[in-house]
C-alpha cells in the first residue's frame, strides 16, 4: 500500500498552509520545529498578525497538543480564518492590530494527529511533559506517569529533556510573550464533560491558588458582564482533578520570575453533550473528542468566535480594567468563589 498523503493524514495542516498564503501579506510565521510524521517532515507552525512593538499586549490561540482531540485544532484555525477574510474589508480590526499582537499555534502535534492519539510519536503526553510535579496526591495513571508509552498518559522518562513539541512551545512563549506588559493565552482542547468550560492554573494544587488569581477573577466577571447569556463555566482546573507535568503551570511559574502578567487559559470543550446527541460516537475513538457530524461541528467552530474575540479584545484593553483588581479585592473574591475562603 502507497504511503498516504499529507492532505490523507494531516488536512488540518493543509488548511493552515493555504491560509498562510492568503494571508501573506499581514501574516508572519515561524517553524517551531519539525516533526516526522510516517514518511513525511511535517513544520509546527507558530503564526503572528499585529503589533510588533515590545510594548504591544499579546494573546495566544493554541490547538492541536493532544493529536486526538482534532477540534481544538480546527477551533483556533476557523478564528484565524475570520480574521483574515475581516482584514479584507474591516477597517476596525485593522485599527486592533496596530495595538495589540496575535499569536496561533494551531497544530502542537502532528504526529499525534495523524496517529489519531492523545501523545506524541514517543507515546509521551505533551500536556504532562513539563517538569513539575503536583503538590498533592493525583489520580492513578491519569495524573501522568513514567511507567510505560504504552499506556496513556505517560509523563516521560524521569530527569530527561522535554520531548521537542513540549520544549519548541515553552522556548517560543518564553521569549515572545514574557516581555510583553500583558499576555494571554487560550489552549483548546475537548473531552470533559457536558458543559464547556475555562480552566486556569493550577493542575497541580487545589489548595495553593496562583499568584494572579485576582485577574482572573475581574477577567471572568467582565466576560460574565459583558455576555450574561453564555453557557461556559469558568474555574480552576484542580477542581475536577490534578496532574503532574501541566505544560501551562509549568509555563505560568516561569513567567513569575520576569515579573510580567501571563494569564494561560484551557478551553476544555464538553464533548459528552456531543455523544449524548449520538451515542454511536461511542464506537469511534475520535468520537469521543470530536463532534463527527458535519452541521455540530460547524455549530462548535462558530460557537467560540464570541469567547475569543473577547479575549482579544481584553488583551487589548487591558490597561483599562487590570487595575481594578487591586481596589476591588478581586483576590478575596476569589478565594470566596473557588477555593472556599
Amino acid at each position: 500500500m502507497p504511503p498516504k498523503s499529507l492532505s490523507e493524514l494531516l488536512p488540518e495542516l493543509c488548511q493552515i498552509e493555504s491560509l498562510l498564503e492568503q494571508g501573506k501579506n499581514f501574516l508572519s510565521s515561524e517553524v517551531l520545529c519539525k516533526i516526522n510524521v510516517e514518511q513525511h517532515t511535517v513544520p509546527v507552525y507558530a503564526i503572528s498578525l499585529g503589533s510588533t512593538a515590545k510594548d504591544a499586549p499579546c494573546i495566544a490561540f493554541v490547538g492541536g497538543i493532544h493529536g486526538v482531540e482534532r477540534i481544538g485544532t480546527k477551533v483556533v484555525i476557523a478564528f484565524l480564518e475570520t480574521l483574515i477574510e475581516r482584514l479584507q474589508w474591516d477597517i476596525a480590526l485593522e485599527s486592533i492590530l496596530d495595538k495589540v499582537r496575535i499569536i496561533f499555534m494551531p497544530l502542537l502535534n502532528p504526529a499525534g494527529m495523524a496517529r489519531n492519539t492523545r501523545s506524541n510519536g514517543q507515546g509521551v503526553d505533551l500536556m504532562r511533559n513539563a517538569p513539575v510535579d503536583s503538590d498533592e496526591r493525583v489520580v492513578w495513571l491519569a495524573g501522568g506517569h513514567r511507567i510505560s508509552p504504552r499506556l496513556p498518559w505517560y509523563r516521560g522518562e524521569v530527569n530527561k529533556d522535554m520531548e521537542i513539541e513540549s520544549q519548541s512551545l515553552c522556548d517560543f512563549v518564553s521569549r515572545e510573550m514574557f516581555n510583553a506588559p500583558f499576555s494571554l493565552v487560550l489552549d483548546c482542547h475537548s473531552g470533559f464533560g457536558l458543559h464547556d468550560r475555562i480552566w486556569f492554573p493550577y493542575a497541580k494544587s487545589r489548595l495553593k491558588p496562583m499568584q494572579h488569581i485576582g485577574e482572573v477573577y475581574r477577567l471572568r466577571e467582565l466576560f460574565f458582564e459583558t455576555y450574561p447569556y453564555q453557557n461556559y463555566l469558568f474555574e480552576p482546573q484542580s477542581k475536577h482533578y490534578l496532574t503532574h507535568g501541566d505544560i501551562w503551570d509549568y509555563l505560568y511559574e516561569k513567567s513569575l520570575d520576569q515579573g510580567c502578567t501571563f494569564l494561560p487559559l484551557t478551553l476544555e470543550m464538553g464533548s459528552w453533550r456531543w455523544i449524548r446527541k449520538n451515542p454511536l460516537q461511542l464506537f469511534n475513538l475520535i468520537g469521543l473528542y470530536h463532534p463527527i457530524k458535519p452541521h455540530r461541528v460547524k455549530r462548535v467552530l462558530r460557537g467560540h468566535h464570541v469567547l475569543m474575540d473577547f479575549l482579544l479584545r481584553a488583551t487589548l484593553s487591558y490597561e483599562n480594567w487590570l487595575p481594578d483588581c487591586r481596589s476591588l479585592n478581586t483576590d478575596k473574591q476569589a478565594r470566596a468563589l473557588w477555593y472556599n475562603g
